[in-house]
């Protein structure tokens, strides 16, 4: 049987999906935010601090695990609260300028979701090709419109590139928020079941007495 390490393997935190989608959030609300919120405003600070603070906590988190189970929870916990926070400015935006909001179970958030994003040009390709079919659409006589989108989806692709823009972001803040819930739920249930630092350091201590 192998010895138990007493710092064991942490860090690793570039490939974990959370992150990834996390930080991809992070660089198109720094895009955003250039193009849509005024410079001088506290939103355009707050939510470009607020995605920031998404990415450095997951990080900081992974790198705490070695030695603190409990500190990387509760960092994750920092990134999730960051990151709904964001989500509540995104959604701000939109309800304060009579701009439409996604639904869960509209077709373009689910399209979004499907898509799996993980660079900025690959959102923005998406943005601007549903801006461009949403000012040309044609529609036919089954309700249909020449890209196959129905008549009410093609509601919000009609609109201006900062709705299309804030309502693909909150898709992809809703998947990088629900990664985090499932991540913290596993770190709950390790911490549960193998215990922080004091309980490795003793398990460590009583097999090197063994042998």
């Amino acid at each position: 049987m192998s010895s138990e390490s007493l710092i064991p393997k942490h860090g690793g935190y570039r490939k974990l999906k959370s992150f990834i989608v996390s930080q991809l959030v992070y660089d198109l609300t720094v895009r955003f935010c250039e193009r849509y919120i005024s410079k001088y405003s506290r939103t355009h600070d707050q939510m470009v601090q607020a995605a920031r603070s998404g990415v450095q906590n997951i990080a900081e988190g992974s790198l705490a695990s070695g030695t603190s189970k409990k500190t990387e929870i509760k960092l994750t916990n920092v990134a999730r609260a960051s990151l709904e926070e964001l989500k509540l400015d995104y959604e701000d935006y939109l309800r304060q300028r009579g701009l439409e909001q996604w639904a869960c179970n509209d077709p373009l958030f689910k399209e979004g979701v499907e898509k799996r994003f993980t660079a900025v040009n690959e959102v923005v390709g998406w943005v601007k090709q549903l801006h461009d079919n949403g000012q040309n659409r044609q529609y036919g006589h089954n309700g249909q419109t020449k890209y196959g989108m129905s008549v009410a989806s093609v509601k919000s692709v009609s609109s201006s590139y900062p709705e299309i823009a804030a309502n693909a972001v909150l898709v992809l803040l809703t998947v990088a928020c629900s990664l985090l819930d499932k991540q913290i739920a596993a770190q709950a249930k390790l911490f549960e079941k193998e215990g922080g630092f004091t309980e490795r350091l003793y398990r460590v201590r009583t097999q090197n007495r063994r042998t």
